[in-house]
C-alpha cells in the first residue's frame, strides 16, 4: 500500500531531512513510526500525503508513483488518506458536527450523506451524542477524537497519525490507540507516528525507527 524506495528529502537549504529510506507497508497494516524530534516523521508523512516531494528515490501509494500524479490530481490523491495531527486543528468556531463535516462538504457531497456519514464517524469514536458542542466544551481527549473521526468520515484508505498522543494522559492515550487498532481490523492501513516507546511497545505492531533521516529498524515486512 505504501513503498519507500531509497527515499531521500533535502530541503533547499540544504538540510537532508531523509536519507536513502526504505520501506514497505503492506494493505490493512498498522505500523508505528519513531525517532527523535528532528528524525524525518513529519517529512516522510508529508511525502506521503504530497505535502512535499522526494528529491531522490520513489514514494509509491496503492502502487502509483507520487512523482508521476501531477499537481492538479494532488486533492485527489489526498481524499483515500486521513490525517489526525496532535493539536487537532479543530475550528473552535464551529460545533462537533461542522468540524468532522468540512472535508465532505470541501468534496461536494449531498447534505444527507454528509449527515449520515459525520453521525457514523462520531458514533465510532463515541461523541454522537456531542455533535452540537463547541469544542472548547470538550477535554483534550474528546477533541482528539473528534479530530479523528474527521480524518475517517471520508473513508479513507489510509490513516496517518502525527503524535496523537502527544498531550494526552497514559489512559487516554491507550483509548486513542485502540481506536486506531479498531480502524485497522476493519481494513483501514495505518501509519502512527509517535514517541511513546512505552505505549507502543506494548501494541505488538511493527516499529519504523528512523535517526538523523536514516531508517535504522522495522523496514522489512
Amino acid at each position: 500500500m505504501i513503498s519507500f524506495e531509497r527515499v531521500s528529502k533535502r530541503y533547499a537549504e540544504g538540510h537532508d531531512a531523509l536519507r536513502e529510506v526504505s520501506f514497505d507497508i503492506a494493505r490493512d497494516e498498522l505500523v508505528f513510526l519513531t525517532g527523535h524530534s528532528g528524525a524525518g516523521k513529519s517529512t516522510l508523512m508529508r511525502l506521503i500525503m504530497l505535502m512535499d516531494r522526494a528529491t531522490r528515490g520513489m514514494v509509491s501509494v496503492d502502487g502509483i508513483d507520487l512523482a508521476r500524479v501531477p499537481n492538479r490530481s494532488i486533492p485527489a490523491h489526498r481524499r483515500d488518506i486521513g490525517v489526525v495531527f496532535q493539536n487537532h486543528q479543530l475550528l473552535f468556531d464551529r460545533p462537533v458536527f461542522d468540524n468532522v463535516a468540512l472535508p465532505l462538504i470541501i468534496a461536494g457531497y449531498d447534505y444527507r450523506e454528509i449527515g449520515r456519514r459525520v453521525r457514523a464517524a462520531l458514533d465510532k469514536v463515541g461523541l454522537l451524542k456531542r455533535e452540537r458542542a463547541m469544542p472548547v466544551t470538550l477535554s483534550g481527549g474528546e477533541q482528539q477524537r473528534v479530530g479523528i473521526a474527521r480524518a475517517v468520515v471520508g473513508k479513507p484508505k489510509i490513516l496517518l497519525a502525527d503524535e496523537p498522543t502527544g498531550n494526552l494522559d497514559p489512559a487516554l492515550s491507550a483509548e486513542i490507540m485502540q481506536l486506531f487498532e479498531e480502524f485497522n481490523q476493519v481494513g483501514v492501513t495505518v501509519l502512527i507516528a509517535s514517541h511513546d516507546l512505552a505505549l507502543i511497545s506494548r501494541l505488538r505492531h511493527r516499529i519504523i525507527t528512523l535517526r538523523e533521516g536514516r531508517l535504522v529498524t522495522g523496514g522489512g515486512l
